[in-house]
Parts: C-alpha cells; sequence; structure tokens
C-alpha cells in the first residue's frame, strides 16, 4: 500500500506512551521492537506479496528472505517465524507445497525457527512471514541517527523491479534473471554479523520505496542530507538497459512522488533514475556509519561504498563522481 493512503492512516492513531515500546511506527521503521528488560528486545515485523518469479519454491524463498530481513536491519537476530499464506485451491498442492518448502528452508538457514502459521483462501496466492528476533535494546539500528561525516554504503544491487517486470513480459536476458533471482533469496544476515559490532548510526532495507524513498525516510528521521554517487552504485546487470527500453513498475512515479522536492538527481540519465526509485524485493542494507567501519564492510566484501551524509535540510541527492 503506497505512502498516500497509508500516511494519513496511522497519523490519525493515537501516539503510544508504553515505555516498553522503543521502536513503533511513528517514523516508518523497518520493525518494531520492544523492550523485554535491560538486555533483551523483541523486534517484531510482517510481511507477504504475490509472487515475483515463477517458480513456487524461489518464490516462497524470496518472501521469506524479505520478511527476514526487516529484523536484520534492526541490528537484530531472527528467532521464530509464522507463515502467512493466501492460496487460491485451484493450484496444484506441489506448488504449494514448494512455495512453503522454500520459506521454511530460508528460516532454517537464517537460523530461526518455524512455529506455525495461518493461510485463508484468495484468488491470488501471497506468502510471507511474521518474524520475531531479538535485539540489545542499546544496540538496536534505527532509520534515524545517520550523522554528518557518515558513509553510507549498501549491501545488494539494485534493480529488482525492473528485472521481474521485464520478466513477467518475458523480456529478461536470462543472466539478469539469475542475478535478480540470486539478490532476492540472500539473506542480509552476513552484512549484519559483520556490522553487528560496529558503530551502525542508522540503518533500514531497501524495498518497496525503493532505495530513494527509504533514503529519504532516513534523512528526515536524521535532519540530514544524504548523497549518493551513481557509479559507485551495485546494480544489476542489464537493469538499466532494461528501465531504458520502459520495463518500470508503478512505483517508478509513486515512490519520485513520495520524496518529492527533497529528490535531486544531477548529471544522472533517466534510466538510472529510474533504478534509483525503483522498488525493490529483499533488497539490501542502507547503513550510515563511520568512514572506517564502512571500509572495513567494504573489505570484507559484504557492502559498497555508495555515498555521504552532509548536514541537512533533508534531501536525497543523486549524482555522478562524487
Amino acid at each position: 500500500m503506497g505512502p498516500e493512503v497509508l500516511g494519513p492512516a496511522t497519523a490519525s492513531l493515537q501516539p503510544q506512551r508504553d515505555p516498553r515500546l522503543i521502536v513503533g511506527f511513528d517514523l516508518a521503521d523497518d520493525a518494531g521492537v520492544v523492550r523485554l528488560d535491560d538486555e533483551r528486545a523483541l523486534v517484531q515485523t510482517v510481511d507477504f506479496f504475490t509472487p515475483v518469479v515463477d517458480d513456487p519454491y524461489t518464490f516462497g524463498a524470496i518472501a521469506a528472505a524479505n520478511a527476514l530481513s526487516d529484523v536484520y536491519a534492526m541490528g537484530g537476530e531472527p528467532l521464530s517465524a509464522l507463515n502467512i499464506l493466501c492460496w487460491n485451491e485451484a493450484l496444484p498442492a506441489e506448488a504449494l507445497a514448494a512455495v512453503l518448502a522454500g520459506g521454511l528452508d530460508k528460516v532454517r538457514e537464517a537460523g530461526a525457527v518455524l512455529a506455525g502459521g495461518h493461510s485463508v483462501t484468495d484468488n491470488e496466492p501471497k506468502f510471507g512471514l511474521a518474524v520475531t528476533g531479538v535485539v540489545h535494546p542499546e544496540r538496536i539500528w534505527a532509520n534515524q541517527g545517520a550523522r554528518a561525516g557518515d558513509a553510507l554504503v549498501l549491501t545488494k544491487p539494485l534493480g529488482t523491479g525492473i528485472v521481474t517486470t521485464a520478466m513477467k513480459r518475458q523480456m529478461c536476458p536470462p543472466e539478469a534473471e539469475a542475478a535478480a533471482i540470486e539478490a532476492m533469496a540472500r539473506l542480509n544476515r552476513e552484512a549484519r554479523d559483520v556490522a553487528h559490532p560496529l558503530a551502525v548510526h542508522a540503518a533500514t532495507d531497501i524495498t518497496g520505496f525503493g532505495l530513494a524513498g527509504h533514503a529519504w525516510e532516513m534523512a528526515k528521521a536524521s535532519g540530514v542530507r544524504v548523497t549518493f554517487d551513481v557509479d559507485r552504485m551495485p546494480i544489476l546487470v542489464h537493469a538499466v538497459a532494461l528501465a531504458d527500453a520502459g520495463h518500470l513498475t508503478r512505483g517508478e512515479h509513486s515512490n519520485r512522488e513520495y520524496v518529492g522536492d527533497a529528490l535531486r538527481f544531477e548529471g544522472v540519465s533517466e534510466a538510472l533514475q529510474s533504478v534509483m526509485v525503483d522498488p525493490q524485493t529483499s533488497g539490501g542494507l542502507l547503513m550510515a556509519l563511520p568512514e572506517a567501519d564502512a571500509q572495513t564492510l567494504v573489505e570484507a566484501g559484504v557492502a559498497h561504498r555508495v555515498g555521504s551524509v552532509e548536514e541537512g535540510p533533508a534531501a536525497v541527492v543523486f549524482g555522478t563522481g562524487s
């Protein structure tokens, strides 16, 4: 659901004053965080969507990786998951079993346990997880806290929305399809593990609002300007060419609108602009942290150095060669 619908609805809700709630929905963060005691807090999230690939096992794995990513984006460790399933009973039982198997294998890979779930009958299949994780209350990553002078790193390539759109139209080169599936099914676990002891000031995962939209949420919550060098950006093979050929999602327009006048492109082609606003499925982590710590992530092979944090006003700027 787009921010133009969801934003006014959540804004109408009464603020919660419970001291146990460390992170709620007020800053559009990736997950909620509830304090248990001085050493532990629960990270809770839920995410599900319609198929983005044809193979049911792969769809299940991608949907699970996408939901688990919200826990990693908060600096947490997944503990348990519940399936969320909408299914058309006219579809083959083997396909359903494969979706569930893909999800279960990804939960196991994350070191979590699948504790059950809930299903309903629906014309269009949908699958995902409700995930519970744990994090130390003093080591939570949130989308606020980025500081001027921080480096920005990104852990996965961009362009999954564009590539999967071309896949649906059967106009996607095989190597682009394979690269997109590998990226979407990959957990952000390794990047989180390497970054865990570092001074991560702010973090978010890149999903439906695209890099521009989620970077805007970080910039706005932190009161800073974030600047990106598109020449350094990891981008899926053929994604720029596919964008230039018109394989764009509905999010192309809505994500630009979401950021509005705070979004600026300086010397960036239209196709590359489309990649920067492209809605992502199971995208990478965007982290703001000191330069030396960013270099640690780059040298570990789990992230790319893509930009910098500067003093406000809040804005998202894409340029070249910065």
